[in-house]
């Protein structure tokens, strides 16, 4: 078969895995994509949200660390400050499983576009609230919280979808996950043909270094484009959490008017 006919087979393959990135169906190329697609706004929100407004916002092992170092130090005040990041990342957990479980329920296909087109509308609003507001305190004091409630719900949305294999804000689980797959893939078994050696997972090693390329280059692009542009440039990533989530919503919307329109 020649090239020239192959590549409309190609064509179509590739507009079917873009389409159905945040479906309820999950193949390995779904999962890869949206995985780095999310690593990649993860990234770009953290470090951005980070010259924003001086906080990373990704991570809690940094935000309980200083929690139990201000309580330490008896600065009860900027100790009771990390609950606003704390809680929120807890209750966005809480808000994906609960619209995931809920479209599971009522057996939607888009069940985990939900959540995504919710993180969008939140991003859009993170972004013209900071072009309008920023720098009054008020406004710190509300995008802290609201990031943290986008990233717990972003992190719990793919760990549902990917059966808890991949975290798109907890680079320090994937950087974990390499060092372990590393180590299998160093490891020297002495019989070749013993069926209990010691074998990495090189597709899983592939992913995980898809996942951490994807949130450093989004961490580079996030600093660059909210340094330079400013709050608005949180609008290309609300844009690309739309075009995942759009697909499913919209087949779903379209069952559901032909249900309604059925005598």
């Amino acid at each position: 078969m020649s090239a020239q006919s192959t590549k409309p087979e190609t064509r179509d393959f590739t507009i079917r895995a873009v389409k159905t990135i945040a479906a309820f169906e999950r193949t390995n190329v779904t999962d890869t994509l949206l995985g780095m697609s999310l690593t990649f706004v993860a990234g770009a929100i953290n470090a951005g949200g980070f010259l924003a407004v001086g906080q990373y916002t990704s991570h809690m092992s940094g935000i309980f660390s200083s929690m139990a170092d201000n309580l330490a130090l008896g600065s009860l005040g900027l100790a009771s400050l990390g609950l606003l990041g704390f809680l929120p990342f807890v209750m966005g957990a809480a808000c994906s499983a609960m619209l995931i479980n809920w479209g599971r329920r009522h057996h939607l296909g888009s069940r985990y576009a939900m959540p995504l087109m919710l993180e969008s509308f939140l991003l859009l609003g993170f972004g013209i609230l900071g072009w309008l507001a920023h720098p009054s305190p008020g406004f710190v004091a509300i995008a802290i919280p609201l990031l943290c409630f986008i990233m717990g719900l972003q992190n719990a949305t793919v760990t549902k979808i990917s059966g808890a294999r991949m975290r798109t804000t907890h680079v320090t689980g994937i950087v974990t996950d390499i060092g372990i797959e590393l180590g299998k893939l160093l490891y020297w078994n002495r019989n070749p043909h013993n069926p209990d050696r010691i074998m990495a997972d090189r597709e899983k090693l592939r992913l995980l270094l898809l996942l951490l390329a994807s949130f450093f280059i989004g961490g580079v692009i996030g600093a660059v484009g909210f340094s330079h542009v400013g709050f608005l440039f949180a609008l290309p990533f609300a844009l690309l959490l739309l075009l995942l989530a759009g697909p499913p919503l919209a087949e779903d919307a379209a069952t559901l008017a032909r249900r309604m329109t059925k005598p």
